[in-house]
């Protein structure tokens, strides 16, 4: 069965004069839904899954599952399963046995234990490994183990610390899709702990950020992109495109003219950002003209710096677009693709 998992007001020190770890962390998480925490180390993110765990007590605020406060349950008592960045498996048991390993804890009976064990190798494609050591394992085999492990005992929150990280890219891959597959058909509601934004954004289904334990937007993974909070949540998802300017009447003055807004924009002094996928070169509306200043093939595109008499902009473009260092081109900036922040 799905849960809704509140925090509101989640507050933690760990030292009593100490800078908070988390201050004043306020979220929900829908019945079925996956939440991604995410942010650079030493933000807050694991700290705030430990407090949902039950493993850190907060000095402030409330977690509720299903409206009931869980302050003062026990961990073991609090029906959530927990997937450590390393799989913190037991050397001396085979796959089986460490997968079932919390179902003899709660005493389940044999039969049904074997059974639910099978089920649980099956999902994550490792039933043939059933007796191996883990020892024997790759890494992302022995992950695939704490999964299982984890998902076995039919948690009502499912809490992930990191557990890719160690993974290679290729597996981390792999790994995502293995996760995502899994919370999406069990249903659970799931939490999971990552500083890749990448990650974040293929997993969830919605991400809060976190800088020095502050909540600084949480919301579905398109809207930072499209529509970020501020000049530090566009910065770290990726936007490097920033014009100082003044916006009224449905266009912004900036050093490269007046440049007209498709979403309206309050009076006063604001910040531009576009994405560097978002800039075209085209003439038409809000274009104009700049020299390319530098060029950087990276594979899968090409990230250029273009120079204008106002400003200096990136522009990731398809690799089939090649243009030379000291090249003038026309550079246009879609309406719909700038978005004003407060500056």
């Amino acid at each position: 069965m799905s849960v809704r998992l509140e925090l509101e007001g989640v507050s933690h020190r760990y030292a009593r004069d100490g800078d908070p770890a988390l201050a004043d962390l306020s979220i929900s998480v829908e019945p079925g839904e996956l939440v991604a925490l995410l942010g650079p180390s030493g933000c807050g993110k694991t700290t705030a899954l430990k407090v949902v765990a039950g493993l850190l007590a907060p000095t402030a605020g409330d977690v509720r599952v299903d409206g009931r406060s869980v302050l003062g349950t026990p961990p073991e008592r609090r029906r959530a399963a927990m997937v450590f960045q390393k799989p913190l498996l037991f050397p001396h048991m085979d796959v089986a046995a460490n997968v079932g390993f919390g179902l003899r804890m709660r005493g389940a009976p044999k039969k049904d234990s074997a059974s639910r064990v099978r089920e649980a190798l099956r999902q994550v494609q490792m039933e043939s490994l059933a007796n191996r050591r883990p020892g024997e394992l790759s890494g992302g085999q022995q992950q695939r183990v704490a999964l299982a492990r984890a998902l076995v005992t039919d948690p009502q929150l499912l809490l992930m610390d990191e557990p890719l990280s160690a993974l290679d890219a290729n597996l981390r891959s792999e790994m995502r899709d293995l996760v995502k597959q899994l919370q999406r058909d069990g249903g659970v509601t799931a939490v999971f702990v990552t500083h890749d934004q990448e990650e974040a954004v293929v997993l969830a289904d919605r991400i809060a950020l976190l800088f020095d334990g502050v909540l600084q937007m949480y919301d579905r993974p398109q809207a930072f992109y499209d529509r970020p909070a501020s000049r530090a949540v566009a910065g770290f998802f990726g936007a490097t495109n920033f014009l100082e300017g003044r916006a009224a009447n449905g266009t912004v003055r900036t050093p490269l003219g007046k440049l007209r807004l498709a979403r309206p924009a309050p009076t006063g002094d604001v910040v531009l950002t576009i994405r560097p996928e978002a800039l075209r070169l085209e003439g038409g509306e809000n274009s104009f003209a700049a020299r390319i200043a530098s060029a950087t093939y990276l594979g899968t595109q090409v990230d250029y710096t273009l120079e204008t008499g106002g400003a200096r902009l990136r522009a990731a473009l398809p690799p089939h677009v090649r243009l030379g260092v000291g090249e003038e081109v026309t550079v246009r900036l879609p309406p719909e693709s700038l978005w004003t922040l407060e500056r």
